[in-house]
């Protein structure tokens, strides 16, 4: 006779399974499992015959993962079927990871019990905790949407500056605002938007849709209903706007300044061009991989400014990657207690609890060693400078796109460590902020207390 409240082995599997991490895992890995099956279709290249199978996972990891980063050429390697594949990956990519990382904040609150319903329901004003149905639309809705505007916008373009005929017009349109709202930065132009570079009709809608993008659904949507009054915003949404913007005019100054002589990258254009490519680049920075000059041309303070921009990434709960502006935030603000001998972490009117902190900070600190462990890798198994090699595998985890120009010149081993990355770099934060949540617990007893010298 089995035991009353007792769970069998099949539930217990079973319930296991639906840990946020689990799902997101699994359900990334089958997106990048069926893309690199179709893309081994001989029917996917342009040639006809089967791609290579690390080529084939690299790409359908990069789009799954909304990275950028590739290893043949997407506009000539790739067939028409090839390139929707990636664009049907693009997209299922974007609205998975906002589908899913807006749902979480669902499961969070209702496996952590009634006073953290209540808790989420205030942290997220903008979601409705009780109609996971209408999360779900208004997040489709509102992405595409917005892709419809860009590709409208950049499809007029097309026909009217470039006299593009219809079809082309449209279709690089689409492609284009796809890739850009979900902040994958893949191009079927070989040399991605360069000569676009002093166009504003087509860098500004482009970088609008990755802004938005990145900002993330439960910020954009808060915005749309409070946008005249600032202070009725959250923490999530101050930290997100604020650092944003900051973020946006730091990197324009910082690589328009840098760049502002080299006859290779900005040197060339008039001063309106050298500020729209500045903020092109400062933008694209935040993941999303689209590059209005020669990357591999610009100066090393330049790499590393970009490095910084890319690392930090955009919005939690959007298209972006990075360990988000709102981690970042939290961190700074920390400081900012502890340097001013500050018992609590505040914000505005409001005080970050402990445990946000410690998550802000082990995700960092992940990041980090991500970043730095694949670099020094990198460095063992090529040839190239530690400034290529740094930029590489940052875009990787922060799932940029960004490349110095070295990614196809890679060794397979190389290429299969960038996949790992993108992959960790995209489902790493995510799952690490779920799995830190659900494993808080209170202690019964605490611990005498002893400081350690710091410092």
């Amino acid at each position: 006779m089995r035991l009353l409240g007792r769970v069998p082995a099949w539930q217990r599997r079973t319930d296991r399974f639906r840990h946020p991490a689990q799902v997101i895992a699994s359900s990334f890995a089958l997106a990048v499992a069926t893309g690199t099956l179709m893309l081994s279709l001989p029917a996917a290249t342009a040639s006809g015959e089967r791609a290579d199978t690390v080529d084939a996972l690299f790409t359908a990891t990069s789009a799954v993962c909304v990275t950028g980063l590739v290893t043949v050429d997407t506009g000539s390697y790739w067939s028409g079927f090839g390139q929707a594949v990636i664009l049907l990956l693009i997209q299922v990519g974007g609205l998975g990871i906002m589908t899913l990382a807006t749902l979480l904040t669902v499961l969070l609150s209702r496996r952590l019990g009634l006073r953290a319903r209540f808790l989420a329901q205030a942290e997220t004003k903008s979601l409705d905790l009780t109609d996971v149905r209408g999360v779900v639309r208004r997040i489709v809705l509102f992405s595409l949407g917005c892709e419809a505007v860009v590709a409208a916008a950049l499809t007029a373009r097309f026909l009217v500056g470039y006299r593009e005929s219809a079809g082309s017009a449209v279709y690089h349109g689409v492609f284009h605002a796809v890739s850009a709202f979900n902040n994958a930065g893949f191009s079927i132009h070989a040399d991605s938007l360069t000569r676009y570079v002093d166009d504003p009709w087509v860098n500004l809608p482009v970088a609008a849709a990755v802004i938005v993008g990145g900002l993330g659904f439960p910020v954009v949507f808060e915005l749309a209903r409070h946008w005249r009054r600032p202070t009725r915003w959250s923490v999530m949404t101050r930290l997100t706007v604020a650092l944003t913007v900051a973020l946006l005019v730091a990197g324009t100054l910082a690589l328009t300044a840098a760049e502002w002589s080299n006859d290779r990258t900005l040197g060339p254009l008039d001063a309106p061009g050298k500020l729209l490519a500045g903020f092109f680049a400062s933008v694209m920075a935040r993941t999303a991989g689209f590059n209005s000059v020669d990357i591999g041309a610009l100066r090393p303070e330049s790499l590393l400014a970009t490095d910084i921009l890319m690392f930090i990434g955009g919005g939690s709960a959007g298209t972006a990657g990075g360990i988000k502006v709102t981690t970042f935030g939290v961190l700074g603000f920390a400081l900012w207690s502890e340097m001013r001998g500050e018992t609590h972490v505040n914000v505005g009117h409001r005080r970050i609890p402990p445990s946000n902190q410690r998550q802000a900070l082990a995700i960092a600190l992940l990041g980090i060693g991500a970043v730095m462990t694949a670099t020094l890798t990198l460095l063992a198994m090529t040839t190239h400078t530690l400034d290529q090699v740094l930029f590489e595998a940052t875009s990787a985890f922060a799932t940029v796109g960004l490349s110095t120009g070295i990614t196809a010149d890679l060794p397979q081993r190389a290429e299969l460590l960038l996949i790992v990355l993108m992959f960790a770099g995209r489902i790493g934060p995510l799952t690490l902020a779920s799995a830190l949540a659900l494993r808080e617990r209170n202690r019964r007893f605490e611990l005498p207390e002893e400081r350690t010298i710091v410092g």
